[in-house]
């Protein structure tokens, strides 16, 4: 089993962020993460997790992740997460901070690709190659915990330098699936997406991406629907929908402010779309997934009083 240093009995458990180097290591017991949680938690950097004992499930973006030994996560920056204190599940974690390495220095790895691999079952030489490699980044941060005048620089670019060889032995998992971005159709969902992660929150109409990627919105909805079988407004409203079950469950903001946020400019226009997209009013879903208590009274939702972790699937019917 690996393990990444010590905490001291009785402390308050801190988040796993990452060190002074913009990346650092500990394990499951050692956070935040592992105390018994009914919300989720949103993360501002990239985390591996690569499961060293015990069975159980992750959530990642409300979705279960089944976790055993030699199960290896992948949480990006800004998605929801819940261990959830399962009893024996242990973990070893690297965290670093968003763009701290180059595209020169991981090549092809899909480190800000919002759709990429995110769960790999490792066995055999591809387990053993990991596990030394997440041990010897421990090690190291370990050693090197706090910068100084004469070996900062030199340390903090070794720890990094570890963490692209793990990430590019990561990239090489056989078995790893990515957007076939040689297609005509790849490449334009991939510009799509990336398009799409930085402008959910202002759009949620395919002509205005459409022209912002110099393509018809019958291009887009081909692509689209040729890489995961939904058009481009269903995977624009999925966008949004995943958004709004994110600040549900793990800030404090009101409904109606959420909504504003994700660009609707009425309360009830918010509520009728989540519940087209989720199943459930959205004061419902953020008391089933123990969210924190809104700044404002729930919109179409029950008293916070009531209890309850279900998902309800979603119910899909034609966009606006």
């Amino acid at each position: 089993m690996l393990t990444f240093g010590q905490h001291a009995p009785g402390a308050a458990l801190p988040p796993p962020a990452p060190s002074w180097a913009g990346v650092g290591t500990c394990t499951l017991p050692q956070t935040a993460l592992a105390a018994e949680q009914l919300a989720p938690r949103r993360l501002s950097y990239h985390m591996l997790a690569l499961t060293t004992a015990g069975h159980g499930t992750v959530e990642v973006d409300f979705q279960s992740r089944a976790c055993r030994p030699g199960t290896l996560l992948w949480v990006r920056p800004g998605q929801a997460v819940r261990f959830g204190g399962q009893p024996g599940l242990d973990a070893a974690i690297i965290t670093w901070e968003p763009d701290l390495l180059s595209a020169d220095q991981i090549p092809g790895v899909p480190v800000d690709e919002p759709g990429g691999p995110d769960r790999w079952q490792l066995a055999g030489e591809d387990e053993d190659a990991v596990i030394s490699e997440f041990a010897q980044l421990a090690v190291d941060c370990d050693r090197h915990s706090s910068p100084s005048t004469t070996n900062g620089v030199v340390a903090a670019a070794l720890l990094r330098h570890q963490l692209a060889v793990l990430l590019l032995r990561i990239a090489l998992l056989a078995g790893e699936t990515t957007v076939d971005s040689d297609s005509a159709e790849g490449r334009t969902f991939t510009r799509f997406r990336r398009a799409l992660e930085k402008g959910h929150s202002q759009s949620r109409r395919v002509e205005d991406y459409a022209a912002r990627l110099g393509c018809s919105v019958r291009t887009l909805t081909r692509a689209s629907l040729a890489v995961t079988g939904r058009t481009a407004k269903q995977v624009v409203d999925d966008r949004v929908a995943l958004e709004a079950r994110r600040l549900l469950a793990c800030t404090p903001l009101s409904v109606a402010e959420i909504g504003r946020r994700l660009g609707f400019t009425e309360p009830t226009n918010f509520g009728r779309f989540f519940h087209r997209e989720a199943g459930q009013s959205p004061g419902a879903f953020r008391t089933a997934q123990g969210g924190p208590a809104a700044d404002g009274p729930p919109v179409n939702g029950p008293a916070r009083g009531s209890t309850g972790r279900g998902r309800v699937p979603a119910q899909r019917s034609p966009a606006d």
